[in-house]
């Protein structure tokens, strides 16, 4: 992102401070090559003793037919290493600045080129589909991904409530503004609130997740609460999360991290191993909790989008 521990280290190769410090422990009482087999299976784990777990069991979950078979990335290590500027820039502090963050009531506003501009309710909304448990790939642009058993339904289930006029051609969703929760935005670290867009076709795609939980229960507030975006072949700062504002329009929205700095942060932002940052290769990824490195995957393996961007430049819109 934008900040940096140092000018000559890009944040993908800095290694969180709560990894380093298990593996150091591990490193003493095992040696050197039992770590690093360790580290190879995935054992090595991000912990902390302050969590904002949720603690509501989503019952009659659906398994989805989209779901990878890959391991899934251990819960502890998703929900104590986020990006999530709002409440800190510090990827293990989001979780204990928002284990007080309020989630209810919640309402989510329709706005913009709809016939049917509206108000809902969080549990309205949770309503609209059996909730399904899909297990996906999720690609961090600074170099470190992740496999998880979101819950949610496609979002295209909202849109055809909202009933969109012909004429919309993107989807744009704001996230809460909320200084007084949030302590990352009383800084002016981005354009605050965060705003997050999507082509219309893409945001109907089967694969774009309105998502509600995690890991069998309700999100955890630092990963989202109450409802956030899951769109796994893009980069993960396109997945909007806390959403109190969809809004249908006619052009294509300006979100904000194209915003802050267009050079490093297209509209698009799909997975390209091609196309890499200006401060850093995107050709591999890490996944947290394992010591190797992976090639990238276009679109992060979901070729099944591949379509909608049939005879685009997607260096040049990147």
């Amino acid at each position: 992102m934008l900040i940096k521990k140092a000018d000559d280290i890009p944040s993908s190769e800095i290694t969180p401070k709560s990894l380093y410090l298990n593996r150091r422990k591990f490193l003493v009482a095992a040696g050197l090559a039992g770590a690093a087999a360790a580290a190879a299976k995935g054992i090595l784990d991000i912990a902390s003793p302050e969590r904002a777990y949720a603690e509501e069991k989503i019952p009659n979950l659906q398994k989805s037919p989209f779901s990878t078979n890959e391991k899934i990335t251990p819960e502890q290590t998703v929900a104590n290493y986020n990006n999530y500027y709002e409440f800190s820039t510090e990827k293990d502090e989001p979780a204990k600045l928002a284990t007080k963050f309020r989630t209810h009531p919640w309402k989510v506003k329709i706005e913009g080129d709809v016939s049917k501009k509206q108000e809902w309710d969080i549990d309205s909304i949770l309503k609209f589909a059996p909730a399904e448990e899909r297990i996906y790939r999720h690609r961090c642009v600074e170099g470190w991904s992740i496999v998880v058993p979101w819950i949610g339904f496609s979002l295209s289930e909202l849109i055809k409530r909202a009933d969109p006029l012909g004429k919309a051609k993107f989807v744009e969703f704001t996230t809460i503004l909320d200084p007084s929760q949030m302590p990352g935005q009383t800084r002016n670290v981005l354009d605050w609130p965060y705003v997050e867009g999507l082509r219309m076709d893409e945001a109907m795609h089967p694969l774009t997740l309105l998502c509600f939980g995690m890991y069998g229960t309700t999100l955890p507030n630092q990963d989202g609460a109450p409802l956030r975006l899951v769109v796994p072949w893009k980069y993960g700062f396109k997945s909007a999360k806390a959403i109190v504002r969809i809004k249908f329009t006619e052009k294509q929205p300006v979100n904000t991290w194209n915003r802050s700095a267009p050079n490093e942060y297209g509209f698009y932002s799909n997975v390209n191993p091609n196309v890499d940052h200006p401060r850093w290769s995107q050709k591999t990824e890490r996944r947290l909790g394992e010591f190797l490195k992976r090639p990238t995957l276009m679109f992060n393996g979901y070729d099944q989008v591949a379509s909608l961007y049939s005879g685009m430049d997607l260096k040049k819109y990147f």
